[in-house]
């Protein structure tokens, strides 16, 4: 699956679930962030750096929605496999926490 179908759909994903995304220029110097998710007057809320390379915007959107519960979430396969290596990677994290 190519990038930018691959950005597609975690975009649609996302929608599906009232996460709002946000392509925002984010300027901070001597760092760069991709940005992250956070809640916003009870909703979620998805800021993405947009000079992000297309890459890091799929890295960001794969972390932020593979924390909401996406087991009654249609999927196609390959799209949950992918969500699936990311949250394996959150939930490793979290033990050693």
């Amino acid at each position: 699956m190519d990038e930018k179908n691959l950005l597609g759909q975690l975009e649609s994903l996302a929608q599906n679930l009232s996460v709002e995304i946000r392509y925002e220029t984010m300027t901070h110097e001597g760092t760069f962030s991709t940005g992250g998710l956070c809640r916003l007057k009870g909703e979620y809320v998805l800021i993405i750096n947009a000079k992000a390379s297309t890459k890091d915007k799929i890295e960001a959107l794969a972390k932020a929605l593979c924390r909401f519960d996406l087991g009654q979430v249609y999927l196609r396969p390959g799209l949950r496999d992918f969500l699936g290596r990311f949250s394996n990677e959150i939930d490793s994290f979290q033990e050693k926490e």
